[in-house]
């Protein structure tokens, strides 16, 4: 009798031991399966401008090699149609334009470019409350500047975002010696928002409408 419940506490206490390894194993398949789908998902837009820049800019330059003795300058991106900025629209794409002039004036000093800034002013102005030297006016500016290339291109609206389309330009031919396209989300600026306010003027988001509950639930 004694043999016999020591072999069944050693058959329970086998089992007990399979079940307890299941679990563990099962557990950290979980853990892998979760770290995985985390890993993978893609990157939030919001606050993200840099990284789709930096993105715009990799495809940019990918067949140019940094040479020191030209020089390249940024200028604004327009919306296609127009090729001007209205500033009376407003929307959550509105500094789109001024944001990749910015950024991508950045990303060609990073990758050795020499970067020409023709908004800076011969002098500092000084104000009565700060100090700048850049300028959009042209009596502050260099009559003549020293410009091989320019970087800039058009955006085009689109429901969820913008496509934005960057060239480089050949200053006196005229030749578009690299291009690249990059679609921006909406949200890259601004959470969605179903009513805001931007600049003093009322600005309404339309979010997706709620699929309707089924009756009973």
């Amino acid at each position: 009798m004694k043999n016999t419940l020591n072999s069944f506490a050693c058959i329970l206490l086998s089992v007990l031991c399979v079940y307890i390894v299941l679990s563990l194993s099962g557990c950290a398949v979980a853990v892998q399966s979760h770290s995985q789908t985390n890993s993978s998902a893609p990157p939030e837009a919001l606050g993200n401008a840099e990284l789709y820049t930096h993105e715009l800019a990799n495809e940019l330059f990918l067949s140019l090699a940094a040479d020191r003795q030209y020089r390249y300058a940024v200028a604004g991106f327009v919306p296609v149609t127009t090729l001007k900025q209205n500033l009376n629209k407003q929307g959550p794409l509105m500094l789109l334009g001024h944001q990749l002039e910015q950024g991508l004036t950045t990303e060609a000093v990073r990758r050795g470019y020499i970067a020409q800034d023709f908004k800076a002013t011969n002098t500092i102005i000084m104000g009565a409350d700060s100090e700048r030297a850049l300028s959009r006016n042209v009596e502050h500016l260099r009559s003549t500047q020293n410009i091989d290339f320019f970087i800039t291109g058009t955006i085009t609206e689109q429901e969820m975002g913008a496509m934005v389309n960057a060239r480089i330009i050949n200053v006196r031919t005229k030749d578009v010696i690299a291009a690249a396209t990059k679609f921006f989300p909406a949200e890259i600026f601004w959470q969605r928002e179903q009513v805001t306010t931007r600049n003093g003027l009322l600005y309404r988001a339309e979010k997706p409408a709620k699929a309707k509950s089924r009756v009973g639930e």
